[in-house]
């Protein structure tokens, strides 16, 4: 399935950047005009190679290391060998991140997910009994008893067939219709709330509703997201996200990094050659200190760690919200108090992983005895939750993602080091393989990460709780100004946590491309009458707005 298109406003964002005609022109007496881009992720720097594109000039800052959550760590000096401490796996249907994927030429290969080809073997380890099996026959008739009640849940409870159908044939009335009737029921509702009230699992066992928390299907176990809403989990399903995903071979930083020093193609203004790289002299400038508005009313001031100061037409702020209330002292007459009541209501999940380099993949090695790898891709009630298994080929050095864990699994391990993180993972998984000497084949240092600790990050990704629609609608839509007071203009929001799939790279980087639509706008260009942009379709395509 590859679909492309949000059921929240399906704008056709890959159509919007394939098209000959380009995103738009500004007029020819603002071209080199500076706009800042704070932060330098995958969403800051996509739209800074856009907005290049056009002719402006975009000044990015960066507090700590491009690449955002799209971080790669390298083991030592094994250049090829990376552990993926955030976005690792990138659906075919996320069209827009994609690509730029493309656009650089780099080479993508399926992710392992559990019971999937890529995986080969999968183990799902629960109550203490660990099951091997390549797909979901292998597994016991409880397994497929959930899997089914799933899908007849999502078909009973949210009409998937005819939203996916609808979706894929980009018949936007039909998705709208559908869509916004899901909005008014579940906005409020948990996901717990429609596994337990929906016939299909009603019927069934409390085990069953368990065992879909705990291992779960697609990409693993489901029960960090019980407490969100279902809106969550809806978008994630209906837009293909848990399907047909794959890795960026040798790090998905490389998408950043190489966009970053990727000559403009068909730029104005610029000559041939020139890149956000030349553009930056080779680095961005300093994280932000403070964010206010010019005594001429007009400009805003953006102050750099270091006390330099330098009032812009345009910003664009694509960090974390929540930075913009604790690390960055922003004049509150930037936002409009609605706005503001948005930004300081985001949530963000807890995540944790624990990555270890070994030798070789040896888990391709067959147990005579049961036909299967001696080891798979792991789902588990234990404190590992998820462990991957990452091939670079026979006898080449491999990664092992110890643990993947979220929310409560992750805090468990925050005061923990490295060492101590890997060490607690391996004892865990001798419990599952125990005729397996995992530590052996253990090479080099762990790599570690928890966002929720990092002061430019503070989680991982947003969470929406049941009741945060509205707030998520004020904060994607604020790229479109014209009803703004001219005190809250010019300062525009992208990224993850602005968009409605948090967590995807897709989202970050559609919500990078509305914000390059309203600056075009706010200096005065357009789009291209044949190649119509988001703020353009906005009417027809508009998210519901819920009474307030």
């Amino acid at each position: 399935m590859s679909i492309g298109l949000l059921p929240d406003f399906p704008f056709d964002y890959q159509r919007w950047l394939t098209h000959p005609d380009g995103l738009g022109k500004i007029p020819d007496d603002v071209h080199g005009a500076e706009v800042a881009v704070i932060g330098a992720g995958i969403s800051g720097v996509v739209a800074a190679y856009e907005l290049a594109r056009l002719g402006l000039r975009p000044i990015i800052y960066e507090a700590g290391r491009m690449g955002g959550r799209l971080r790669s760590e390298r083991f030592g000096t094994a250049n090829d060998v990376v552990a993926e401490l955030g976005g690792m796996r990138f659906p075919e249907s996320g069209r827009a991140f994609n690509h730029y994927v493309s656009l650089l030429g780099l080479e993508t290969r399926p992710f392992p997910n559990p019971l999937t080809e890529a995986a080969g073997t999968t183990v799902v380890d629960l109550a203490g009994e660990p099951i091997f099996a390549r797909t979901l026959d292998d597994l016991p008739p409880i397994f497929r008893e959930v899997a089914g009640a799933w899908d007849t849940a999502l078909e009973e409870g949210a009409r998937l067939s005819e939203i996916t159908a609808a979706l894929e044939a980009g018949d936007t009335a039909a998705i709208k219709a559908i869509w916004n009737d899901l909005v008014e029921a579940w906005d409020d509702r948990t996901f717990y709330d429609f596994l337990a009230t929906s016939e299909s699992f009603s019927n069934l066992s409390f085990r069953h509703r368990e065992i879909f928390g705990q291992v779960g299907f697609g990409t693993g176990g489901w029960d960090s997201d019980f407490p969100n809403t279902m809106l969550e989990i809806l978008r994630v399903v209906m837009s293909g996200f848990e399907d047909n995903q794959n890795l960026i071979v040798g790090g998905s930083e490389q998408v950043v990094r190489q966009l970053w020093e990727l000559p403009l193609s068909q730029a104005a203004h610029w000559p041939d050659g020139t890149s956000l790289s030349s553009l930056h002299a080779g680095a961005p400038r300093p994280g932000v200190a403070a964010l206010d508005r010019y005594p001429d009313g007009e400009r805003i001031v953006v102050t750099d760690r270091h006390g330099n100061a330098q009032s812009f037409e345009a910003v664009l702020n694509t960090t974390q919200s929540w930075l913009l209330t604790t690390n960055i002292e922003v004049d509150e007459s930037l936002f409009s108090q609605r706005h503001w009541m948005a930004l300081d209501r985001t949530r963000y999940m807890q995540s944790s992983k624990t990555f270890v380099m070994v030798d070789r993949p040896f888990w391709n090695d067959i147990d005579p005895a049961t036909g299967f790898g001696v080891m798979g891709m792991t789902l588990t009630d234990r404190n590992t939750r998820g462990t991957y298994l990452f091939d670079n080929g026979p006898d080449k050095p491999a990664v092992m993602c110890l643990t993947y864990a979220w929310m409560g699994d992750a805090m468990k391990v925050l005061p923990k080091s490295a060492d101590e993180r890997a060490r607690l993972a391996l004892d865990t998984l001798e419990k599952i393989y125990p005729d397996l000497d995992i530590r052996s084949h253990v090479i080099g240092e762990p790599i570690t990460v928890s966002w929720e600790t990092d002061p430019n990050f503070l989680g991982a990704f947003k969470g929406a709780l049941p009741g945060h629609y509205r707030y998520n609608r004020r904060m994607f839509s604020h790229f479109r100004q014209d009803d703004f007071d001219p005190q809250h203009r010019g300062i525009f929001l992208a990224g993850d946590d602005v968009s409605w799939t948090p967590g995807w790279a897709d989202g970050a980087v559609s919500t990078a491309l509305n914000a390059v639509w309203g600056i075009t706008a706010h200096f005065g260009g357009s789009t291209h009458p044949e190649n119509p942009g988001p703020g353009d379709q906005w009417d027809q395509l508009a998210p519901l707005q819920l009474p307030e």
